[in-house]
C-alpha cells in the first residue's frame, strides 16, 4: 500500500456514514502528546517530540508484574536405614506373627508363579522354570531350608514374609518368627509338583536387584 493512501483523509461520502469527524493534523497531535503525558509515569525522562517524529507509538497498556514470593521447592527425602531402624518399619509386630494370616499372600504368590512361567504344566520345560523363578518375587513363597551349615535351620519351613539383602523372615505353622540368613544355606520351594532349590550364598541381592541380575548356569555349587 502507498505511504500516501495511509495518511490521505476519509473521502466525504465515509465521513457520513461513519459518522466520523476527522480531525486536523494539528489536534490528532495534540491528543498524542497529551495521551503519552498521561501514560508515562515519569514523562520527563522522554523527549515526547523526538518520539513523535522518528519512532512508531504503540497505543497500550501493560500491567505492572507483581513480585511473586520466591518458593522454596524442596524435594522430599526418603528415610535412611538408620531412622527406618529407629521408627521399626520393617518390624512384624507379635500379635500380626500368625501363620494363618499369611495364607492368602501364598494363595496370590501361587497365582502369581503361575502366570509368571505361563502355567505350571507336567510338559513344562525345568529350565524356563528356574529362570523364571530365579528373577521372581518370593514373598509369600513356602520355602524350606534343606541345606546349611548350622544345623538348627535344617528343616525349617514357614511363609516367606521379608526378603533382605542377606536374610529370609519366614512365618511357621507355629506362629514363630524365624530370621534364616541366605548364605550357607539352600532352600527349596515347590509350586504344582516343582521343586525349585536356592543356593542363598548365589542370591544375596534384594528382590528388586535381583530382578535386573543375570545368572550364570554353573555345574556345581557349594554353600
Amino acid at each position: 500500500m502507498d505511504e500516501a493512501q495511509i495518511y490521505t483523509q476519509i473521502p466525504h461520502n465515509l465521513v457520513k456514514s461513519l459518522n466520523v469527524k476527522p480531525q486536523s493534523s494539528s489536534k490528532a497531535a495534540a491528543f498524542t502528546e497529551a495521551f503519552l503525558k498521561n501514560s508515562l509515569q515519569k514523562p520527563s525522562q522522554y523527549d515526547l517530540k523526538d518520539m513523535l517524529t522518528h519512532k512508531a507509538v504503540i497505543l497500550g497498556y501493560a500491567r505492572p508484574k507483581k513480585e511473586s514470593a520466591k518458593r522454596s521447592s524442596k524435594k522430599a527425602k526418603g528415610l535412611n536405614a538408620r531412622q527406618k531402624r529407629k521408627m521399626k518399619i520393617f518390624q512384624i509386630k507379635p500379635e500380626h506373627q500368625r501363620y494363618e494370616l499369611f495364607l492368602p499372600l501364598h494363595e496370590l504368590w501361587r497365582q502369581y508363579i503361575v502366570d509368571l512361567c505361563g502355567g505350571l504344566k507336567p510338559t513344562s520345560n525345568p529350565q524356563f522354570v528356574q529362570q523364571k523363578l530365579l528373577k521372581a518375587d518370593f514373598h509369600g513363597a513356602i520355602i524350606t531350608v534343606v541345606r546349611s551349615k548350622c544345623p538348627s535351620y535344617v528343616g525349617t519351613t514357614g511363609i516367606l514374609v521379608q526378603e533382605f539383602k542377606h536374610v529370609f523372615k519366614i512365618i511357621t505353622k507355629e506362629n514363630k518368627l524365624k530370621v534364616i540368613p541366605k548364605r550357607n544355606s539352600v532352600f527349596a520351594i515347590e509350586i504344582n509338583g516343582f521343586v525349585s532349590h536356592i543356593y542363598g550364598s548365589k542370591f544375596e541381592q534384594r528382590a528388586s536387584e535381583r530382578s535386573a541380575k543375570k545368572f550364570k548356569v554353573r555345574g556345581t555349587i557349594d554353600l
